[in-house]
């Protein structure tokens, strides 16, 4: 899981992943589309490749590059552990800003002048 989150720290190789969303690429459609040169993006296809997080098919004379779920699904489950960590700190959070909200009424209305 480490090699797929350093292989995914690199914004250009992040941004390829998010590209492949949609369904196997070549590599010139890659580079057109994220407007990268062919060796760039060949050279993040093969750290993705290595990563485990892309396959590579050979269609005639082209090859396309598809995600790979399984690496994404490891890492989908691992922040699932900490799930409920955030929705407690994010309950708290909501907590608050009601608590704020409440406060900055209850000033505006002592601070009310009369008519």
């Amino acid at each position: 899981m480490l090699e797929t989150f350093a292989a995914l720290g690199e914004p250009n190789r992040y941004r390829i992943v998010d590209l492949l969303r949609s369904g196997p690429q070549a590599v010139n459609d890659i580079g057109a589309r994220l407007k990268l040169n062919q060796p760039q993006v060949s050279k993040h296809l093969r750290v993705l490749k290595d990563a485990g997080i892309v396959d590579v098919e050979a269609r005639a004379q082209q090859r396309l590059y598809g995600l790979r779920p399984e690496p994404l699904r490891a890492i989908a489950d691992w922040l699932e552990r900490y799930r409920d960590i955030w929705q407690a700190r994010f309950e708290e959070i909501d907590a608050l800003i009601e608590d704020f909200k409440d406060k900055e009424k209850a000033h505006a209305r002592k601070n009310r002048k009369p008519r």
